[in-house]
């Protein structure tokens, strides 16, 4: 194994964060009883912030950022990880508290570590990423109050044309849902409908300040990645006995609601936890994710950066400028 490395490492001075491509050795990387070849990582919303040195994500620097990573182990101390295993890593604070994966190299505890599914490629795992995985978690927390596909009723996604947003509807398209995708995005429309949104229609939708708690019952279902006024119109808008999986925040996490829609309606408003979700419902959302996602859909999502480019796509993916998914070859 080769004793040195490139990774991107964050140094911050007074209050400023600076980035740039070092070469590290083994002997500085964090204690773990796995090391892994990082071959691909992503950028995500909270990526950009640690980039930004926004949030107090990271208290600690010098610091390698990157919350989540794949590759293949080139050491183990654990006998159920052994030496070429694919693997992924997401979640667990991975590139917050400690080292993350933007790097060539990841020392790391092997029970943060899932296989991979046979046909998930360690490029493709990083085109679902934390995005992918999270999305798989909220469809399986709504199937979880009960949704089929056989719903009579259209599944709104918010945030639709961002990772979260994008995979979610191309697995629910996938499983036979009438998707229906919200953004504020213009010319995203082609994109959304080719992962197999059956409408596309703008975020103003849900921006505008409604009379009274309810509105009129539209959403059998519904993925919020936005927060703030969409996920409180959002709730006046729901079904009764419907459900809404909470995952992003990056309006507002304000909500200015009532008790009604829950109340009267049944709402169901649920919570989505990526990062300290248990590992067993981890390996049931990597399954899941094998077998309900087409992953030819993932070529689609896909732009491809090097280490040294993160930092530049840092204030696009804040700005809400990204579309789809950003996956880091950390070896180009």
């Amino acid at each position: 194994m080769p004793d040195t490395f490139d990774a991107l490492v964050l140094n911050k001075i007074d209050d400023t964060v600076t980035s740039s491509v070092e070469t590290l050795g083994l002997v500085d990387l964090p204690e773990g009883d796995v090391v892994i070849t990082v071959e691909y990582s992503t950028l995500n919303y909270k990526d950009g912030l640690i980039l930004k040195g926004l949030g107090g994500l990271v208290r600690n620097y010098p610091h390698v950022p990157g919350v989540d990573c794949s590759g293949v182990v080139a050491s183990s101390e654990n006998p159920d990880f052994k030496l070429g295993d694919r693997v992924v890593l997401n979640g667990w604070r991975f590139g917050e508290s400690c080292w993350g994966g933007y790097a060539q190299k990841a020392r790391v505890k092997s029970s943060q570590l899932i296989k991979l599914p046979n046909n998930i490629s360690t490029r493709h795992a990083m085109a679902i990423g934390t995005a992918g995985y999270t999305a798989m978690l909220a469809i399986m927390a709504l199937e979880d109050q009960g949704l089929t596909p056989d719903a009579n009723g259209e599944v709104l996604i918010t945030g639709a044309a961002g990772g979260v947003g994008s995979i979610s509807i191309a697995i629910l398209a996938q499983l036979g849902y009438q998707v229906v995708a919200l953004t504020g995005r213009s010319g995203s429309s082609n994109y959304l409908k080719a992962l197999g949104a059956s409408n596309v229609i703008n975020r103003k939708e849900l921006e505008q300040p409604v009379k009274g708690p309810l509105t009129a019952e539209r959403w059998v279902a519904a993925i919020d990645n936005v927060g703030g006024i969409i996920l409180a119109n959002l709730l006046a808008s729901m079904r009764y006995h419907s459900s809404v999986a909470s995952v992003g925040l990056a309006a507002s996490a304000k909500l200015e609601t009532t008790v009604i829609p829950f109340i009267i309606r049944g709402v169901n408003l649920l919570g989505i936890d990526s990062v300290m979700c248990p590992n067993e419902r981890r390996v049931i959302a990597w399954d899941r994710l094998s077998s309900d996602l087409p992953q030819e859909k993932l070529e689609e999502t896909i732009t491809v950066v090097n280490l040294a480019e993160i930092s530049k796509y840092a204030d696009e993916i804040l700005a809400g400028k990204i579309q789809g998914r950003i996956v880091v070859d950390v070896n180009a």
